[in-house]
């Protein structure tokens, strides 16, 4: 059975995906790849917000897990642990 993690995101994103908003978000998935999977699951349309359409992390957005930013932005293949916290921001730019 794959780790169980707790998700935490920008409150920038909640606009987007209001359902989110104020659950303990926790997802199941062995990697990176496929805690984005099982939050896609749970609000369409969240994994093209945060990827491109080649499945690669968007250029202004970070995912750390634990304290360690992703490695490899292109598969998302980085592993997650039971009980980790994934972390998704978004930066906001403009003047």
């Amino acid at each position: 059975m794959p780790p169980t993690v707790s998700v935490r995101l920008t409150p920038h994103l909640h606009r987007f995906f209001p359902n989110l908003e104020g659950r303990d978000l926790r997802v199941q998935g062995a990697t990176v790849a496929e805690v984005l999977a099982a939050i896609e699951a749970l609000a369409p349309g969240f994994g093209f917000y945060i990827c491109d359409e080649r499945g690669r992390l968007r250029t202004h957005v970070n995912i750390f897990v634990g304290k360690q930013m992703v490695r490899d932005r292109r598969a998302l293949s980085d592993a997650v642990a039971e009980n980790d916290t994934v972390s998704i921001l978004q930066a906001l730019s403009g003047g």
